[in-house]
């Protein structure tokens, strides 16, 4: 009898257990998604910028409220010389369909109920002598979510681009094997832009038929908004662990690098390709972690891997190269790729519309004309020399 006692017990148990424990881990308490609307320029004088944007926050929960109690914004210049002088403000306006902004612009804490949604505009005004030298706004949302899932801090990131080249001006080619390269500047790319824009604004004035325009993969993954602020990203057991494995330079040496391959995988094949690796190694077939892990983790670029601001973040590997390209062949007329370049005169070609040749796109890139400093070439514009 006491031992059927003790089996019911521990059979209740672990029924308390399952019900709290499912809700918990597989129920959104705070499922509050953060997405970036438009932002415009609304004042680009001399002396005065205006940049007034939209954020919305939608609770996608079919039972459960969250709360936002808290909500301010901050703002980084990025700048080609000092900021001496130049000055800029914030000012936060909430959009809520069922309240009225404070006059005063104090955040009230706000109930976004289940399947709706609220949006808050966000105007940022710059002045100062010489706004010329400004590059980039970086503004920055921070937000807690408070719920079932108690209080959750949260920022949501935007990138807005003050400096714009001239996409008129004479650029000059330079020869390679096989033809001529044109690296063509643009403003500073951000998920504001998509790449058929980008194309036509910038290459347009310099191409001409049977050119090939190559865009760096980089940038595509940025335009499409592939990429995670390093303070949002909480390392697991098999990133904090398999990351010292890899070679220093590697983006998958640091714990955060290596969960956002977690994160797109999976921890289970992440620890098959691990094993898989060091078994390859063993029988001296280096690189098959890569192949067992799948394209995007040989894409990933950790912090410091590209232009600031844009260096404060982890850079996935772009979604869809083959669909971007073939996208931007139909809106521009041209021959596009997407690659992958960097100063050990290594080129990948990640996608290529039809009729590219790859050997003529490897060999044309692997002097790396686009630069990996802050040349800020994304574009480069290949014209094959006439076939006899």
């Amino acid at each position: 009898m006491l031992e059927i006692a003790g089996i019911s017990l521990v059979i209740l148990l672990i029924l308390i257990w399952v019900v709290l424990e499912v809700p918990y881990r597989f129920f959104p308490g705070n499922a509050l998604v953060a997405k970036l609307g438009s932002w415009n320029l609304e004042v680009y004088e001399p002396q005065h910028y205006r940049l007034v944007g939209e954020h919305t926050f939608r609770n996608p929960n079919r039972k459960l409220e969250v709360m936002i109690p808290e909500l301010k914004a901050e703002v980084t210049l990025l700048a080609k010389g000092s900021l001496g002088g130049i000055t800029h403000s914030v000012r936060i306006l909430s959009q809520h369909a069922d309240a009225e902004a404070r006059p005063d612009e104090y955040w009230f804490a706000y109930i976004v109920k289940s399947r709706h949604q609220t949006t808050v505009e966000v105007t940022v005004d710059i002045t100062g002598p010489n706004l010329s030298i400004l590059k980039a706004a970086w503004v920055r949302v921070a937000y807690t979510t408070y719920g079932p899932k108690g209080l959750i801090p949260k920022v949501q990131h935007a990138v807005i681009p003050l400096r714009f080249p001239d996409p008129a001006v004479q650029l000059q080619w330079h020869p390679v094997q096989g033809g001529q390269v044109l690296p063509i500047p643009t403003h500073l790319l951000t998920p504001l832009d998509t790449c058929s824009e980008v194309v036509r604004r910038y290459v347009a004035p310099h191409a001409r038929a049977g050119d090939i325009i190559t865009i760096g993969e980089t940038p595509v993954a940025i335009m499409q908004g592939r990429f995670r602020h390093h303070r949002d990203i909480q390392p697991s057991w098999v990133a904090r662990r398999v990351c010292y494995f890899f070679f220093p330079t590697s983006s998958l040496a640091t714990a955060c690098g290596l969960q956002t391959l977690v994160d797109i995988v999976g921890p289970v094949r992440v620890l098959f390709a691990f094993l898989g690796g060091v078994i390859g190694k063993l029988l001296r077939q280096p690189g098959m972690f890569y192949r067992l892990a799948g394209e995007q983790a040989r894409l990933i670029d950790d912090v410091t891997g590209t232009l600031p601001p844009f260096d404060q973040f982890i850079i996935l590997g772009p979604e869809n190269p083959q669909q971007v390209v073939d996208q931007v062949k139909v809106a521009t007329g041209l021959a596009t790729a997407i690659v992958d370049v960097n100063d050990l005169r290594a080129v990948k070609v990640l996608a290529a519309t039809t009729g590219v040749s790859r050997s003529f796109l490897t060999s044309a890139l692997r002097a790396n004309p686009a630069g990996n400093a802050d040349e800020q070439t994304p574009l480069v514009l290949l014209r094959p020399d006439p076939q006899p």
